[in-house]
């Protein structure tokens, strides 16, 4: 039987052979398409035409891809752009557009994916993304819900008084601070110690900082799965959930310091660069110690890490201690000389698998910044079972007049 003709046919096919324009794309491919993107590369395709940009903006980054970026701050205080280094590109920099009056008179006081939680010389603190330029800023210091009171004097002084105890403080001191944010919504949580009395945290939409009691002596904090971990000066160590609307405590343990901690003593000037001398050695031939700091591991598994360097050789080691597990109470601390195919991502406090990250390298410790002679800047990568020390990228800074603080941003386009 022969098959009847059909125009219409022809034209659907004429249409379907017609060449149309890249911005026509629909959206559900091109979102396939920029997620499979490594970040350069994103970055790119999400300038290429408005279609695209929006199309990059609904887009969840494919962890695989993710990245660290070194963001140095210059001494130029009057220039609000910066200078973005990325490992995959080693000669290559990428200028960030104008993050606002005051951004270049800010610090950086901790890292969430693109987002900067910046203070200013007067203590305003705001967070702000690196590339889309979307900026929140936070309540002020003075604005306390808690048994401590805080009263700004002038500018940078502050009055903090509880019952009857009152201190006068030239500078307010915000200790370990960490946030955590959500890409798509864009709720947030910051935590922050203040000075030596509490912990303090504001989510989105808060108009004062809310003080979570039994928190003194702030050490390190981490914020991971909607709980926050806590150790103070002590060794105190406590789990704090937040996915509920009231936090509740699950966990509180006492004081631990290991042998290692119990052996360094402050110098002479109490600290060298946030290092400490150990006690049992010549003042000629001695080892320096970082403050512990807490990281969490993939299966919830908390690690309390120690550095350490010798002065004479500039050799660098961890000393790395289980003191959680997350499948139940452990009955003794347990030194870890192995992470497996985990990659520990210090600056962060957190581990990540490393078959999960192109070109990230299991059973490793990634840092920023260097204490060594001489001292030097950029990411550092040490490894557990051969015991060396490697900089990631060596980065061509001369030119940028560094005023010595550094960034390292976390995993994120």
């Amino acid at each position: 039987m022969k098959e009847k003709h059909n125009p219409n046919s022809q034209k659907r096919l004429r249409r379907r052979d017609t060449c149309r324009s890249w911005t026509e794309l629909p959206i559900d491919i091109l979102i396939s398409v920029l997620e499979r993107l490594n970040s350069p590369n994103f970055k790119r395709a999400k300038s290429v035409c408005l279609s695209w940009y929006s199309a990059s903006r609904q887009c969840v980054p494919n962890p695989k891809y993710h990245i660290s970026w070194l963001v140095p701050f210059p001494k130029d205080r009057n220039n609000n752009l910066r200078t973005l280094f990325n490992p995959e590109e080693k000669h290559k920099r990428y200028n960030t557009q104008d993050l606002g009056v005051g951004f270049a008179n800010s610090v950086c006081i901790a890292t969430c994916g693109s987002w900067l939680l910046m203070q200013d010389p007067l203590y305003n603190l705001y967070i702000v993304n690196l590339f889309t330029r979307e900026r929140s800023d936070l309540p002020s210091l003075e604005s306390q819900l808690g048994m401590l009171k805080v009263e700004r004097i002038i500018d940078e002084r502050f009055r903090i008084s509880h019952d009857t105890v009152r201190v006068k403080s030239n500078g307010m001191t915000i200790q370990s601070a960490v946030f955590w944010i959500d890409e798509k919504t864009k709720d947030y949580i910051v935590f922050w110690g203040l000075r030596d009395w509490c912990v303090v945290y504001a989510k989105k939409g808060d108009t004062s900082w809310n003080q979570i009691p039994n928190t003194s002596y702030c050490s390190h904090m981490v914020y991971k799965d909607h709980k926050l971990y806590f150790l103070n000066n002590d060794g105190g160590f406590k789990i704090i959930d937040f996915s509920h609307e009231i936090p509740q405590r699950i966990l509180k343990r006492g004081m631990f310091r290991s042998r290692l901690e119990m052996a360094r003593r402050p110098s002479r000037n109490n600290k060298l660069g946030g290092l400490w001398l150990c006690r049992r050695v010549e003042s000629t031939d001695y080892w320096v110690f970082s403050d512990p700091k807490l990281v969490v591991t993939v299966r919830g598994n908390v690690l309390k890490v120690i550095m350490k360097q010798h002065n004479m050789s500039n050799e660098w080691s961890f000393s790395v201690t289980n003191i959680y597990k997350s499948s139940g109470r452990i009955k003794k601390y347990k030194r870890v000389d192995s992470l497996g195919d985990e990659a520990m991502l210090l600056d962060l406090g957190i581990t990540e698998p490393s078959c999960e990250i192109d070109g990230l390298n299991g059973n490793s410790i990634y840092f920023s910044g260097c204490h060594g002679r001489p001292k030097t800047k950029g990411i550092f990568i040490f490894n557990l079972e051969t015991k060396t020390l490697e900089q990631l990228h060596k980065y061509d800074c001369s030119s940028l007049k560094l005023d010595g603080s550094l960034v390292l941003s976390s995993y994120q386009v």
